[in-house]
């Protein structure tokens, strides 16, 4: 199948991991995943259900070998002194976005440019954006998993 790129846009607050956690737990609530042993390719005797807990989810061996193809295949967010590692996720600091977009408050309008951000599969960025008066708005979660 290949990677999927995937991106989400959460209301901004202050708790980022707490933004993190709770876009999580929506996009596992809501089915918003790839769920390979039920999928409608299969004949229906062979689909699983979809699974009650992210631990259930885990637990199928396809599921560890080609994730979700969400943010659901990304475990914790890093700090901007840590380097970038399978499953994690890092926010694109103020010096990095005045580097690559040339402000330190990146708007909706930006969005197209973060592909320049540095990326790697199985790895996630986030970035607060902002609205034309410099207020924070929006965090918007990004990355590539899947295989």
């Amino acid at each position: 199948m290949g990677a999927s790129r995937w991106d989400y846009s959460v209301p901004y607050q202050e708790d980022l991991v707490g933004a993190f956690d709770a876009l999580r737990r929506k996009v596992f609530e809501e089915r918003d995943y790839y769920w390979g042993p039920g999928g409608d390719w299969r004949p229906e005797e062979e689909r699983l259900p979809w699974p009650g807990t992210e631990e259930e989810l885990w637990e199928h061996e396809l599921v560890q070998q080609d994730g979700t193809h969400s943010i659901l295949d990304i475990f914790r967010i890093i700090g901007p002194d840590e380097e970038p590692d399978y499953s994690t996720m890092k926010q694109v600091t103020e010096e990095e976005a005045l580097r690559v977009l040339g402000t330190r408050k990146p708007t909706r309008a930006h969005v197209p440019r973060f592909e320049e951000f540095d990326h790697w599969r199985w790895y996630g960025r986030c970035a607060v954006l902002h609205d034309d008066r410099g207020e924070p708005r929006k965090i918007y979660f990004w990355g590539f998993s899947g295989d």
